[in-house]
């Protein structure tokens, strides 16, 4: 599961800044980076300067080894995409970032098409959804497109908003996440589509304000939030199961979290503007809190390939999000360690122990020259997946039997050696084996054995 940052600050016009910006994240634990493009109508396709910075942050993740992703969508409701010329018209927008950055493999399309904000229509003359039909139909032109690109670019539809409140006419037109998402299935199955239109479904699973953990449920309503993972998969599955587009089985990325903390006073001014009261700010221990625990359950839903959160730095104006690991000014927030210890018991396998989830470590296995036992200097070098446990042995064929053994664990992509004590060996034929298991959510081991060794005198 990937953890990483909605950050549009690591954008450069060189490559050595957005280097530098990149880096930041890295020291973070994270190991991806969402930025975004802006469809503009009257100026269609991407300028020199946008491609010069997409290409150097493409070229600078992967020094840093972030995958990067970009989000295309219209600026606000008055840019809505909605005839046909206006959907080619954005689809050529995308068609062009991929063609001038080859390195952008993932591109989410649209953002938050349920809201008024970036959407509208949202509503028709007798109440009927008409956003969800009209986005379906850009996702639909879109996926095509990018896939006549190249057929292994990754495409993630909706973005949706976490709320909405689905009555036309109050003067704030959204739809809820439950709603847009059946209204989104209808709308493909009245297309007739047979192709899909989406690889991954993107959502924000935002809570309320910045007091609710990512525990808390929406059972009975119709926001959608990371504890709601079974109501979220089962209106994909009723949305799309049974045609060309997977409902059940679609991988979900929470491409947007956050979680705004307070701001010290010795960090006042770096800020402008006034916090809105709805957002409740928290302290940067529970900031760190939430983002674990967010993290926990995220990592216990099968369908879930990522969780994004939404800055990696503060927006300096305090009506906006103050959701970062680092300060406005660059420095990073107490919460910062915390997250990073999180983020990489993701990537060990061991942020959570999960009902069901069997895991497997698979490693890269370097194995020694048998005459260096006697010397104490012989140790298999082993690069798990994940967090692993490893039981190393020198047998003596044919029977098998146990010469030397040796017990300790790894950390996930960290090469590590598995010492053997200095020993003289009888002349005679040997292998190493190395026996592998997770430490949490144990599967099936994973063994391997070295090809014969002959010791002679």
């Amino acid at each position: 599961m990937l953890i990483g940052a909605a950050e549009d600050g690591v954008k450069a016009d060189t490559l050595t800044e957005a280097k530098a910006r990149l880096d930041l994240l890295r020291l973070a634990g994270l190991d991806a980076v969402r930025v975004t493009s802006i469809w503009n109508p009257d100026n269609p396709l991407p300028g020199a300067e946008e491609i010069l910075q997409l290409r150097n942050l493409t070229q600078a993740a992967a020094l840093d080894g972030l995958k990067p992703f970009v989000a295309v969508f219209n600026f606000g409701s008055r840019t809505t995409p909605l005839t046909d010329s206006a959907q080619l018209s954005f689809v050529g927008h995308a068609v062009a970032l991929a063609r001038e950055v080859p390195a952008l493999q993932n591109f989410i399309i649209g953002n938050e098409p349920n809201l008024n904000r970036f959407w509208l229509p949202q509503f028709g003359p007798n109440g009927e959804d008409v956003a969800a039909p009209a986005y379906t139909a850009l996702l639909a032109k879109t996926y095509q497109a990018l896939k006549a690109v190249r057929p292994d670019i990754t495409v993630y539809g909706g973005a949706i908003s976490p709320r909405g409140i689905d009555r036309p006419g109050s003067g704030r037109d959204t739809h809820s996440p439950t709603v847009f998402i059946q209204d989104m299935g209808a709308a493909y199955k009245a297309m007739g589509l047979t192709t899909p239109i989406m690889d991954v479904l993107a959502i924000h699973p935002y809570p309320e304000n910045s007091t609710i953990p990512p525990s808390f449920a929406h059972p009975n309503t119709t926001p959608i939030g990371i504890a709601d993972y079974a109501k979220l998969t089962a209106l994909l599955a009723a949305a799309f199961d049974g045609t060309a587009q997977p409902g059940s089985t679609l991988p979900i990325l929470y491409a947007e979290y956050g979680v705004e903390t307070q701001i010290p006073p010795a960090k006042a001014g770096s800020y402008t503007g006034t916090e809105p009261a709805t957002i409740k700010p928290v302290p940067e221990e529970t900031q760190a809190l939430y983002y674990k625990q967010a993290m926990q359950i995220a990592f216990c839903q099968p369908n879930v390939v990522g969780l994004f959160i939404f800055h990696a730095f503060d927006e300096s104006a305090l009506d906006r999000f103050q959701s970062g690991l680092y300060y406005a000014d660059g420095t990073p927030k107490t919460s910062l360690p915390a997250v990073k210890d999180a983020a990489r018991s993701v990537y060990g396998g061991v942020i959570a122990k999960c009902p069901g989830l069997q895991l497997t470590p698979t490693a890269r296995i370097a194995y020694p020259r048998i005459r260096s036992i006697a010397l104490g200097t012989a140790a298999i070098a082993v690069t798990c997946n994940i967090d692993c446990n490893v039981y190393a042995r020198l047998e003596k064929l044919p029977k098998h039997t146990t010469t030397l053994a040796k017990r300790m664990s790894a950390l996930a992509a960290v090469r590590t050696l598995v010492p053997f004590p200095a020993r003289r060996i009888a002349p005679g034929r040997y292998r190493f084996t190395i026996r592998l298991t997770a430490p949490v959510n144990v599967g099936p081991p994973m063994t391997a054995a070295s090809a014969e060794l002959l010791l002679t005198r």
